[in-house]
């Protein structure tokens, strides 16, 4: 098997078997094509099933020394195993040469948060008396009240709303759907853009069932979506770097804070893994030591 024949199953393979996105398709699919192109340049009879463990080790090395981050390194060396994975899975290989891959240890980042005051200081500064300052007031509300990711709220549909029980249907990453609760607060909002501005707009073919809508009647774009956070942050005096991502992370901190059960917030995030989830432990630790040291007279210095 060559290179392009072997990157041809891999693709159809992540497309069909393991319902990745295109973004995400197109990655791993770079990522193969640079070890190829290395292995190539080396000996261009060498084929996928012809690589050694030390030559995968090599070419993470002369990755690296091109100042690719640990992170990126790491996301490399997950794009080769997936393909190694796929390889072994047609019988091209009997034993896998990135068994013993290392990749570099990653430290794990506490996203940052906005406490329940700023939280609040932000959705107040909205102007609502406007079709669209209604709208962004919607969004936020939604994207703090359940969690969603920039990509989730941009595609929410309205028969995905189900009010009269506060929850909405999201369809999250690879195409996996999770009922998600919602509050009051921010089903009110909603409901009223709805009612009031969204339903008297024009609204382009096929955004019929999108309930967030840009000045045209299309779908909004994640772009846009940032710009109206940055724009609200900056009128509300709040000097911190905000992001659709920032409210999510608020949304799980304030409720492991509260003392949420960790199993409860992975499935409403919509995480594979409870580890990814585990990060607001970390964040909940810091979140206390914190209060000790404000408040306990022996933590004072």
């Amino acid at each position: 098997m060559d290179w392009n024949s072997a990157l041809l199953g891999f693709k159809a393979y992540l497309r069909l078997e393991r319902s990745l996105s295109v973004h995400s398709i197109a990655a791993y699919l770079r990522d193969v094509r640079k070890l190829g192109n290395y292995a190539t340049s080396l000996n261009p009879a060498v084929n996928p099933a012809a690589i050694q463990p030390d030559q995968l080790e090599t070419f993470i090395i002369s990755e690296g020394s091109k100042g690719l981050s640990r992170r990126s390194q790491a996301r490399l060396i997950s794009g080769i195993r997936a393909f190694y994975k796929y390889l072994m899975m047609e019988d091209v290989l009997d034993m896998d040469p990135t068994e013993l891959l290392e990749g570099p240890k990653l430290s794990r980042k506490i996203p940052d948060v906005l406490s329940v005051n700023e939280i609040n200081r932000i959705l107040n500064s909205i102007d609502v008396s406007t079709p669209h300052g209604m709208r962004n007031r919607a969004m936020l509300e939604t994207l703090y009240a359940s969690g969603l990711r920039v990509s989730e709220l941009v595609n929410l549909q309205l028969s995905n709303l189900f009010p009269e029980v506060r929850f909405v249907k999201v369809i999250g990453k690879n195409n996996k759907e999770r009922i998600v609760p919602i509050g009051s607060d921010a089903l009110k909002y909603i409901q009223y853009y709805l009612v009031h501005y969204r339903q008297h707009g024009q609204v382009k073919k096929g955004c019929e069932d999108i309930v967030f809508l840009n000045r045209r009647g299309g779908k909004l774009s994640r772009e846009m979506v940032f710009m109206v956070i940055k724009e609200t942050v900056a009128n509300a005096g709040i000097e911190k770097s905000v992001s659709p991502h920032t409210f999510r992370h608020s949304f799980a901190t304030h409720l492991v804070e509260g003392g949420a059960d960790l199993r409860a917030v992975q499935d409403m995030l919509g995480h594979e893994s409870i580890t990814t989830t585990e990060i607001y432990t970390h964040l909940d630790r810091e979140y206390l030591r914190e209060t000790l040291v404000k408040f306990h007279p022996r933590f004072r210095h």
